[in-house]
């Protein structure tokens, strides 16, 4: 018998961070940013504390979401620094260390976050690492 290795595609997990006055709108405008940049997007991911928009925003694009927890983003080494997001978060930007967070070990930022033209949401853009699976 042989053994086989399938290769699994990395994925693209865009992690979100708004003000409260954030819409749904903010959020659609900056996805479709990322999206025109990098092309289709695999999965959304919030904060806990941020989940709701995220997951109405999933479901109007039938984009699955995932969840990190609030208290492992200050973990997380950010390419950007918000003083807002310092204090209230502890760390430089949620929407980078969510997109890092929820793409898994091994994941990599694929740029600096970027801000919707409200400037009331920003998104960043992670990959998962590619793993061989033995078979």
């Amino acid at each position: 018998m042989t053994k086989q290795t399938v290769a699994r595609q990395a994925l693209k997990v865009t992690g979100f961070g708004f003000r409260q006055q954030a819409t749904l709108e903010s959020l659609e405008q900056v996805l479709d940013q990322l999206i025109a940049q990098y092309g289709p997007i695999d999965r959304l991911a919030a904060a806990r504390s941020m989940l709701p928009l995220v997951e109405a925003l999933g479901s109007a694009r039938n984009i699955p979401v995932i969840s990190v927890a609030d208290a492992e983003l200050a973990s997380v080494t950010t390419l950007t620094h918000s003083a807002y997001s310092l204090r209230e978060k502890g760390t430089g930007s949620v929407a980078e260390a969510v997109a890092f967070l929820a793409a898994g070990s091994g994941a990599r930022l694929l740029g600096p976050r970027t801000v919707s033209d409200d400037r009331k949401a920003t998104a960043a853009l992670a990959t998962t690492a590619a793993q061989g699976v033995g078979l």
